[in-house]
């Protein structure tokens, strides 16, 4: 059992305003393996009022200031790595490897390229030669609520702390109270590195206690929230009466197309891609869109490879995948999969229940379903579990409009050698990524997607450009 530890409010731990304990799962075992306290309005009000007045003085801040501060977070972050794999392996359940090298290793890889990319920003720009004595100046949002999800917990914590601290925002963050363990050990690196009073607080609480709270609030600026889809409209409902800005990265169902000269390693890399995180990613690769003269093959393949994955607790070393993370998750996935055999799709790999020899924790089976239709509830649903769905096309055009015909837009894949019918399907993708042939995203790359999967983008230039206003002046004096 993990010691509770109160919340980080103006530069100091301080006790809940009231008693109010929730308990953290360990999704390997079920049981209860920490206790942390959910905040209220008196918490929230804390928080905001703390992180409005140090705005005063860190909205003003030098470049220098805000710089010194985050290399002093990235070193920190850097030697106590080992302690926050093991909280994020504990609280969501990623295997401590998995833990150790990309949940960890994602955080780090953020703050690294926000440094880089905030070396060279300029926050005052001359608008053009033909306008010597007009200026832009990029100036922080000012107050500013993040809200983060439990699947990828380091990830979303640096993409939004680093970028708003390197704007010259205040903030308040509210982590996912499924998965909190992690952000307290955030905050002792906030702490360490001498974050200025008041420049970033920390809330436990939950979405319909804190969460509303902070979205409501008339003294926060912008709210920067991941999650869902669910989530994220009634966020922006509740931010409209303040007219506060807000940026959202939302769920997705993405698809990856796989034409006939698709590489060798193509279905391979779809299928851990899938599954990696135990499924529990938004840009996931979850449908599988197949040309038809090779989708007999690609099924097979999928169906196997699906086979080979490994499922175990979080925390054996090794190459497998974890348990979702808890047992709301476990119930919805295993309806979606029963609903995909009571719909009429193939079940080629896995099904419902718990994979053999694992009695107890949120283990899923990773699933194959070959013959699924857009109009299927598991084509159009993010089921954020190991479940693949495949679907066959003829032509290309076919391909893109399965791909587009979704709520979401988030990101999409393409595989095949043709290069210039990868760059043409590309561009008519609806989603805010596409990445090809298994290339990564190149570091300092936004993050975000069209339609339902959100509105914002993080990492970067323009995740910094998230957190700032712009203001025209006119008449400057260059004297």
């Amino acid at each position: 059992m993990i010691e509770k530890r109160d919340f980080y409010i103006n530069g100091k731990w301080v006790a809940p305003a009231a008693a109010n304990d929730c308990n953290v799962i360990d999704p390997s075992t079920e049981e209860v393996c920490a206790v942390i306290s959910l905040g209220d309005q008196a918490d929230t009000d804390a928080a905001v009022a703390a992180a409005k007045q140090a705005f005063k003085t860190w909205g003003f801040s030098s470049k220098a200031e805000r710089l010194e501060l985050i290399e002093s977070i990235f070193d920190i972050y850097n030697r106590r790595s080992e302690d926050l794999a093991q909280a994020m392996s504990l609280e969501m359940g990623a295997p401590i490897d998995l833990s150790r090298s990309s949940q960890v290793g994602a955080g780090s890889w953020h703050i690294k390229n926000f440094i880089r990319a905030f070396k060279d920003f300029e926050f005052d720009k001359m608008l053009s030669d033909r306008a010597p004595n007009d200026r832009l100046l990029y100036e922080p949002v000012g107050v500013t609520a993040l809200i983060t999800p439990w699947n990828w917990p380091m990830n979303q914590v640096t993409l939004k702390v680093v970028a708003a601290a390197a704007a010259g925002c205040t903030m308040v963050l509210k982590p996912s109270e499924v998965a909190p363990l992690s952000s307290i050990i955030w905050s002792e690196i906030m702490d360490e590195a001498g974050t200025p009073a008041g420049v970033y607080n920390m809330v436990n609480g939950d979405g319909v206690g804190v969460g509303s709270q902070l979205t409501s609030h008339p003294d926060v600026d912008m709210v920067s929230f991941t999650g869902s889809t669910r989530a994220g409209i009634a966020i922006s409902k509740a931010a409209a009466d303040t007219i506060k800005r807000v940026a959202l990265e939302l769920g997705g169902k993405g698809a990856n197309i796989l034409f006939e000269d698709a590489d060798d390693k193509a279905v391979k890399r779809g299928v851990q891609h899938m599954m990696q995180n135990t499924g529990q990613s938004c840009n996931a690769p979850s449908r599988m869109l197949v040309q038809s003269s090779i989708y007999d093959r690609v099924v097979e393949e999928a169906a196997e490879m699906a086979n080979k994955v490994q499922v175990g607790p979080a925390s054996e070393e090794g190459r497998h995948i974890g348990p979702v993370v808890n047992e709301l998750q476990w119930n919805k996935i295993q309806d979606l999969i029963q609903k995909g055999i009571d719909e009429g799709a193939r079940l080629v790999a896995g099904g419902t229940g718990r994979p053999d020899g694992l009695n107890k924790g949120y283990f899923v089976k990773p699933t194959v379903f070959a013959d699924v239709s857009n109009d299927m509830t598991i084509g159009r649903e993010e089921i954020f579990g190991p479940v693949l769905s495949i679907m066959k096309f003829e032509t290309e055009e076919e391909a893109v409009e399965i791909a587009n015909d979704t709520v979401y837009g988030l990101t999409n894949y393409i595989q095949t050698q043709d290069g210039t019918r990868a760059n043409r399907v590309a561009r008519q993708m609806r989603s805010g990524m596409v990445e090809m042939n298994g290339t990564s995203r190149a570091a300092g790359s936004p993050f975000g997607g069209y339609k339902q999967s959100g509105n914002g983008r993080e990492g970067g230039i323009m995740g910094i450009e998230d957190f700032l206003e712009v203001k025209a002046v006119s008449g400057w004096s260059n004297d």
